[in-house]
């Protein structure tokens, strides 16, 4: 291993166990706050630290082997030689792992998200299809161990939605969603079709990562223009006899945010107005990505009208555009994600590879 890296690797590992012994604190253990920061700071270098101690005590096995090789007795000194043999073909294999692992990730990669799923091109089945991926999210979710909660939503009358809010939270969660922003497209015989035809339609999907406390977005009251309204079913039909639903306009740049399943109207005031800074937050982070030109192909970096990925009924097949990538449509609907974000997120690594350098 180079010099460079190792040190690199050895201050990383420093940091770790530095923090580990704040953990232990009277002080740290008794505010929230900061012992969360910390646990934060620390499992985002825990596999680095865990893959580096495993490379280290490699490297100290294949020491104490050449110490054998000295010795008089012709099995200890082959059993010496084999032990070295085996072990110095694991350090390539860790340094590569260790190379991969010390990569930078996405500063939002470790946040919560809130996705946005709205039925785009197509009618009554472009909503029923949005309908049908905010149940493929929420059962991935699940696999995962996530929570999910609705926001706002607008269920259509012939089922699905118009328009649906939710947010997931849980470990990691962005770095896995984050890759399904886009137009998802979808092809197959709607129930009302009466001569078997095939239809397309679409629903867009955006995901949004949550802000940190220490994330300062500065709205103005007089730049919101605050409405309330009674909520909804299905088909516009009011459920709640108060005005409980709030609608948040942002004037400036035209954002809207709404939350109607909060249980009062303070509630989806505080619910729409979180949205709003969410909204916000990811507007600027998509304009500086675009001014530093570090656009990538995959999701979370392109334009959010592309379409991403076609959900084939007959053929039974899911096929992401991004990576030409296709699987069985079955997996997927049941909310097997986990086949096509892992091939994105291999995808990914390599375009950072390339982009620094790590051949």
């Amino acid at each position: 291993m180079e010099k460079p890296m190792k040190d690199s690797l050895n201050e990383i590992k420093k940091k770790y166990d530095e923090i580990a012994e704040s953990l232990k604190k009277e002080e740290i253990l008794s505010d929230i706050k900061q012992y969360t920061k910390l646990t934060k700071e620390q499992n985002k270098i825990k596999d680095i630290v865990n893959m580096f101690n495993k490379f280290l005590d490699i490297e100290k096995n294949i020491e104490e082997s050449k110490i054998l090789l000295n010795e008089k007795d012709e099995e200890i000194v082959q059993m010496a030689k084999t032990e070295i043999q085996n072990n110095e073909k694991l350090l390539p294999e860790l340094e590569e792992k260790l190379k991969l692992l010390l990569l930078p990730h996405d500063e939002n990669d470790d946040k919560d998200v809130i996705i946005e799923i709205r039925g785009a091109a197509g009618g009554d089945e472009a909503n029923i299809f949005a309908g049908d991926l905010y149940k493929i999210y929420a059962k991935y979710s699940e696999f995962n161990g996530w929570k999910t909660k609705i926001i706002d939503s607008s269920p259509a009358t012939a089922g699905g939605y118009s328009l649906i809010v939710f947010s997931v939270n849980g470990e990691n969660v962005y770095s896995k969603l984050k890759f399904e922003s886009g137009v998802h497209r979808v092809q197959r015989v709607p129930t009302t079709e009466t001569q078997g035809r095939i239809h397309t339609s679409t629903a867009t999907v955006t995901v949004m990562p949550e802000i940190n406390e220490d994330v300062e977005i500065e709205i103005k009251d007089s730049d919101l223009k605050i409405d309330t309204y009674r909520s909804s079913g299905a088909g516009g039909q009011s459920v709640n006899t108060t005005d409980s639903a709030v609608r948040i306009t942002h004037i400036p740049t035209g954002i809207v945010s709404s939350s109607q399943e909060g249980r009062s109207q303070l509630a989806n005031k505080e619910l729409a107005l979180k949205l709003l800074k969410v909204k916000l937050y990811d507007l600027e982070m998509q304009k500086k990505k675009e001014q530093e030109g570090s656009f990538r192909k995959l999701a979370g970096s392109g334009a959010r009208s592309e379409k991403i990925r076609t959900y084939n009924y007959p053929q039974d097949r899911v096929t992401d555009h991004r990576i030409s990538y296709s699987c069985s449509l079955k997996t997927i609907i049941d909310g097997k994600l986990n086949t096509i974000i892992d091939a994105l997120l291999a995808e990914e690594q390599a375009e950072k590879i390339k982009e620094a350098g790590i051949i």
